[in-house]
């Protein structure tokens, strides 16, 4: 089983969200204090591989530096950067999903967003704010597994669209 992970940071490089999409329940997303060790693993339940984008260099090093959990060595990884470039696609996520005509709701948010749309949620209670980060986290991850499917690695089913928040 695998499952499509990535995270997104705070301007204090705290976790805020880390969303995980697997095909056979959706996306789960834990949220500000629902980042912790016990519901990652709960999410991650049966999983063999994490797959994810520059996870090897950002996402799976943050979670074990911040959380204490080694997720390399306890799972299997694909970072689809690599696979990526040995097939000539260079750029971010983003980039590389244009490149591959898989679109997205939340065109035109980046990474540099997810902090501003944290902080306006957390100072502010900015209900919007978060739900605009949720979505682009969702697309972040639901898209993994478009890309891989467009690489040839995996075969694409249509995605489970339930979505979990674990705040």
């Amino acid at each position: 089983m695998r499952a499509y992970l990535d995270i997104e940071t705070s301007f204090d490089h705290t976790i805020s969200v880390i969303g995980i999409y697997r095909p056979d329940v959706g996306t789960i997303q834990l949220v500000g204090g629902g980042v912790r060790d016990l519901s990652l693993y709960a999410a991650l339940e049966g999983v063999s591989t994490i797959v994810t984008f520059n996870g090897s260099s950002f996402d799976l090093p943050h979670i074990h530096k911040r959380m204490y959990v080694d997720l390399k060595s306890q799972f299997e990884h694909c970072d689809l950067m690599y696979v990526c470039r040995k097939r000539d696609l260079r750029g971010g996520l983003k980039k590389i999903e244009t490149l591959l005509g898989i679109g997205r709701e939340t065109a035109g948010l980046t990474g540099y967003d997810a902090p501003r749309l944290w902080d306006r949620y957390e100072k502010y209670g900015d209900a919007d704010a978060l739900a605009t980060l949720l979505d682009y986290n969702r697309e972040d991850v639901v898209n993994l597994a478009l890309l891989e499917a467009k690489l040839g690695i995996i075969d694409f089913c249509e995605p489970c669209a339930q979505v979990q928040h674990v705040y």
